[in-house]
């Protein structure tokens, strides 16, 4: 296939999704072969780059080098959405914003009632994530003749989603904050916007260049200060002159949705089933099988109906069925589910495992319940526009 049109393939939904859901499957299933022990023993050796103080392990150059490039992705789609987009004005992003919240707050609350009291509730933010991809993924294989307001609530739900998780990594997993060297990646980050505005004319290829450098060493500083790396990578997309960031978004999508997402995905997936009974499973690992598909259905639909009812606004509008499809689509939380799971124990790789775990069968029923909801829904609309087209 020639490489135009493999990157036009990666950047496909449907693509996506397959590759995300395939690397996880494989990570499994490797992580319970013979070449189980010897995948591990490499995801924790360490790699050191000399003279700067970072020496990270193979899955964390993973999940805090490369998944940057996915968040600066993201970050970039968020601007556009923000600046030119559907969430371009305070109308039209309230009622997706009111769901989003309820498809937060209600998982939290689910994972909180299964585990309150076993000393595992700091698991909370793994349930609250929507994996954007992926499930736009599902909706493009199975949606064929939806009408667009429900991509569009689905996309300002999951870019909203994905605010709320950015505030919750920076908040909530920034260890010792070293204040002098976030001060430093934020001059990193100013001088990379301003980089970008210079991105033109024949000097373009010496300035991109210098962007590079810059982002690197931005990427280093954010490191090195005790605050989560995939941070640096949403900075710098937010900041980037609009032109040149679309241009950058378009030129990475290929290498974020074919490389690093099922790259990820492989690396977090590898491990070891628990060979104990259901019943001994801990309760965390029940807290986010129940809260991504149960408590996000609830959360979502709730939220939506609420925003419906009780704000005047002239963004997209759904009705009940496209609520549930929505819901459901939102309980894919995979890529940023796995993060926050190995973020929140990290001290506890045990319960860390049980989370891999829970986070790909809830993910599972969600996009099972999802594929239903989304082709019957589907159905419905086609058949009604063929009986309005009536006889050919």
């Amino acid at each position: 296939m020639p490489a135009t049109s493999l990157a036009a393939a990666l950047r496909s939904p449907r693509a996506g999704a397959l590759l995300l859901l395939t690397a996880a499957v494989l990570g499994l299933i490797a992580a319970n072969s013979p070449l189980g022990p010897g995948l591990s023993e490499l995801q924790h050796t360490y790699l050191a780059v000399p003279g700067t103080g970072i020496s990270l392990s193979v899955g964390h150059w993973i999940s805090d080098g490369l998944l940057a490039v996915f968040f600066f992705v993201v970050a970039v789609e968020l601007r556009h959405e923000l600046t030119a987009g559907e969430l371009n004005s305070v109308s039209k992003a309230l009622r997706p914003a009111i769901a989003a919240v309820g498809g937060v707050l209600v998982p939290i609350a689910v994972f909180l009632l299964v585990t309150a009291g076993s000393g595992l509730e700091d698991g909370w933010p793994i349930p609250t994530a929507t994996d954007i991809a992926f499930a736009l993924g599902v909706l493009a294989v199975v949606g064929r003749g939806l009408p667009p307001r429900l991509r569009v609530f689905l996309l300002a739900l999951a870019i909203l989603d994905d605010i709320i998780a950015i505030l919750i990594i920076a908040v909530f997993f920034t260890t010792d904050p070293r204040l002098g060297l976030i001060a430093a990646a934020a001059v990193g980050t100013a001088v990379f916007a301003v980089l970008s505005r210079f991105l033109r004319g024949r000097g373009r290829v010496g300035v991109g260049a210098l962007m590079v450098v810059v982002a690197l060493v931005t990427w280093g500083l954010v490191v090195l200060s005790g605050v989560h790396a995939t941070i640096a990578g949403v900075a710098l997309g937010l900041v980037m002159a609009t032109r040149p960031a679309d241009r950058a978004r378009h030129a990475l999508e290929p290498f974020s949705n074919g490389v690093v997402l099922p790259l990820f995905a492989f690396s977090a997936a590898l491990v070891v089933i628990p060979s104990v009974p259901l019943t001994e499973l801990s309760p965390a690992f029940w807290g986010i099988v129940l809260a991504l598909p149960l408590g996000k259905v609830v959360g979502i639909v709730l939220g939506g109906w609420l925003g419906a009812r009780f704000v005047r606004a002239d963004g997209v509008t759904l009705g009940p069925q496209e609520l549930l499809a929505a819901g459901a689509l939102g309980g894919i939380g995979f890529t940023v589910s796995l993060l926050m799971n190995e973020l929140a124990y990290a001290d506890a790789p045990g319960i860390a495992d049980e989370g891999t775990l829970a986070v790909l069968v809830g993910s599972g029923i969600s996009m099972l319940l999802a594929v239903v909801l989304v082709r019957n829904l589907a159905r419905g609309y086609r058949a009604r526009a063929a009986a309005a087209a009536g006889p050919a």
